[in-house]
């Protein structure tokens, strides 16, 4: 199952470009609030997002949920000690962001 940032995002009327997703605010919104159980992560020398989200969820293309959990604007490298959230189950990002 394909997971894009873009899923649930509505397009603007008449425009073929997307709009601002509210999937990110809503991922960095559920961590804070304590909604969406997390775990953290310390990135490491030469590590980035998409190595993580590859570790944790099988696929380093869901990078962009640990950004989103993390307050992290664009985030595939990081430097060495950068604290991020790991939302631990996919499966309850996608509830949330639909």
């Amino acid at each position: 199952m394909a997971l894009s940032r873009y899923a649930y995002t509505p397009r603007i009327q008449g425009r073929s470009r997307l709009a601002t997703s509210m999937n990110v605010t809503r991922i960095f919104n559920a961590v804070i609030s304590g909604r969406l159980p997390f775990s953290t992560a310390v990135i490491k020398e030469g590590q980035r997002l998409d190595h993580v989200a590859g570790a944790a969820y099988g696929s380093g293309s869901l990078w962009w949920i640990i950004a989103a959990a993390s307050g992290i604007g664009w985030g595939l490298q990081l430097p060495p000690g950068t604290v991020v959230r790991v939302p631990k189950s996919i499966k309850d990002v996608m509830i949330l962001i639909r």
